[in-house]
């Protein structure tokens, strides 16, 4: 006969593998992604905003663009998609400053669409899966770092728009630049997402290594 105590014990035995387990299993998955990313042809390339200074892409900002510029040059995508707002005070935005260093780059104007919403992951891509749908674009290419493309491939093909993710070569948030932290970091943010955002408690991450901010609702 099984005693209370026993009972007890096998709870709490069964508790600390799921609160082993279930991050593990994010940490790995998101490792995963980052290693093994499936590059394909889109009909666009979006390019996910981070930090800009007065117009001047960020590093890590210009090796999402680097990347994005790389897969339209070989005819991977014939659209490029900037995403993000800017933070308050800003004189312009994460999508114009992107727009801006892509036009200088050489990409014309007509072949680049500024998105300027978005101050975390979910918000901007609830507002490019709206533009997809107007244009009717159905396969995006994600250009973004290597451990943030399982969450933002997630959240797109959640909406409805199928995605894959074409991880930054170079930039502090590359492979060979990032390290245990940020893999953590992505980790425990698509655990939250995957968890709580699919169920309407937005965890933004606008915050960037400072934290999270929850917000209830969609």
């Amino acid at each position: 006969m099984i005693t209370i105590f026993k009972l007890l014990r096998r709870a709490f035995i069964l508790v600390i593998i799921v609160m082993i387990s279930v991050p593990g299993y994010a940490l790995a998955k998101s490792w995963y992604a980052a290693h093994n990313p499936l590059v394909r042809s889109a009909d666009a390339v979006v390019v996910l905003g981070t930090t800009q200074n007065d117009g001047r892409p960020g590093e890590a900002l210009k090796a999402r663009l680097v990347e994005a510029k790389r897969v339209f040059d070989i005819g991977l995508a014939p659209l490029i998609i900037t995403v993000g707002a800017g933070a308050p005070g800003d004189r312009t935005t994460e999508a114009a400053s992107g727009r801006a260093w892509l036009r200088a780059h050489g990409v014309s104007s007509k072949k680049i669409i500024a998105i300027e919403i978005g101050r975390d992951t979910l918000s901007s891509t609830k507002a490019y899966v709206v533009k997809a749908r107007e244009l009717k674009i159905k396969e995006i290419l994600i250009a973004t770092d290597p451990f943030h493309c399982l969450r933002a491939t997630t959240m797109a093909n959640d909406l409805g728009v199928n995605s894959t993710c074409s991880p930054v070569r170079t930039g502090p948030n590359s492979l060979g630049e990032s390290g245990l932290r940020y893999l953590v970091r992505e980790a425990g943010a698509y655990l939250a997402y995957i968890t709580l955002g699919r169920r309407g408690i937005h965890i933004s991450d606008h915050l960037g290594n400072q934290g999270f901010l929850v917000k209830i609702g969609k």
